[in-house]
């Protein structure tokens, strides 16, 4: 096929990024509001878990987390690995149904969306692991038994981060600690952006915030953004944010937006791709059951602050994704917001 063939050749499975296409097909191509100028590459500061005691900014990276270093280069290596496997090995869990607890896939909804993104993702449940792990790929070797430690690892470490958010908004440290630890839901975004011809026309993923209460992120390469809505006079700037050895990135997620009656903002962010090397990535999102519905607490509402958002359920995020068009920047949290 040449340059120029109709992007709607461009399916899961055969897609411009798993075939390594030398340039960027036009459905691929973001719109230019979606490239805003960026901000040089600067320190984001980083939240060290051994002193933690809430109440901190949300988009910041973490340190001293206790989780060894050995189990991140593990959990790296062997998501590397599968997708290095043979294109028939993949597509053994290839699936464009967002309800499926394992699947293969591409973009977004590949064949749906209007534009395409340059990503290769699996994705898995990840809580209760004896419920899924039996579902995960036996491929590559240890696969299951490396990615496995780091999401009970990381998992750990989300019970101990909500519960300092729960505490700096006054609810003490163990509001939702029985809900998220004995029945939450956590999902693995095992993500893969293969080298791209044209870097600076396409994206990863688009701008958007996650479901979840929060997401930690590893990655082994530069390429996350976060917008900053307060800076240049509040119409706001991109921040890249650097790759460091050993550092988790957290990103507050909707569902806290939720909790928080609007004192926290979830995260709005981007991924931008690199014209030679591959960059990896693991997005743990950590939230409520599949129907256990967050909703504003009474003790953060009064009559100066009146309830914000309606109540949902990470099912109901999935039927919000069946439904809507991410990658034309519709928003779940916007649906939850009550409108004065």
């Amino acid at each position: 096929m040449e340059k120029g063939e109709d992007s709607s050749t461009f399916k899961m499975g055969n897609s411009a990024q798993e075939r390594g296409l030398p340039y960027v097909p036009d459905c691929y191509v973001v719109p230019p509001s979606w490239q805003p100028c960026d901000s040089n590459s600067e320190i984001v500061p980083t939240i060290d878990v051994s002193r933690l005691n809430g109440g901190d900014d949300e988009r910041r990276g973490i340190v001293n987390h206790g989780i060894n270093q050995n189990i991140l280069d593990d959990a790296l290596e062997v998501a590397k690995g599968f997708f290095e496997l043979p294109a028939k090995e993949k597509k053994k869990f290839m699936s464009n149904d967002v309800y499926a607890p394992v699947r293969y896939s591409t973009s977004l909804k590949d064949g749906l969306d209007k534009i395409q993104f340059w990503r290769i993702f699996l994705k898995h449940y990840a809580h209760p692991l004896h419920r899924w792990i039996h579902l995960w790929p036996e491929n590559p070797p240890g696969y299951r038994e490396k990615m496995g430690k780091f999401c009970e690892e990381v998992r750990k470490l989300s019970i101990e981060i909500m519960g300092a958010i729960t505490e700096s908004l006054g609810l003490g440290r163990d509001y939702l600690s029985s809900r998220m630890d004995e029945n939450g839901m956590q999902v693995m975004a095992v993500n893969c952006y293969p080298p791209c011809p044209g870097p600076d026309a396409a994206l990863g993923l688009p701008p958007h915030s996650d479901y979840s209460c929060i997401t930690i992120l590893l990655q082994n390469l530069a390429g996350l953004k976060i917008f900053d809505p307060m800076a240049h006079g509040g119409s706001g700037r991109w921040v890249v944010v650097p790759q460091v050895t050993g550092v988790l990135k957290v990103h507050i997620g909707d569902h806290v937006e939720v909790l928080s009656n609007g004192l926290y903002k979830s995260v709005v962010h981007k991924v931008t791709l690199n014209e030679e090397n591959t960059r990896i990535s693991l997005a743990s999102l950590h939230s409520l059951d599949m129907n256990d519905k967050m909703s504003v607490p009474c003790e953060l509402v009064n009559d100066e602050n009146p309830v914000r958002y309606k109540e949902s359920s990470f099912n109901d995020f999935l039927d919000f994704l069946v439904k809507n068009d991410i990658s034309q920047g519709d928003r779940f949290i916007d649906t939850l917001r009550i409108k004065d």
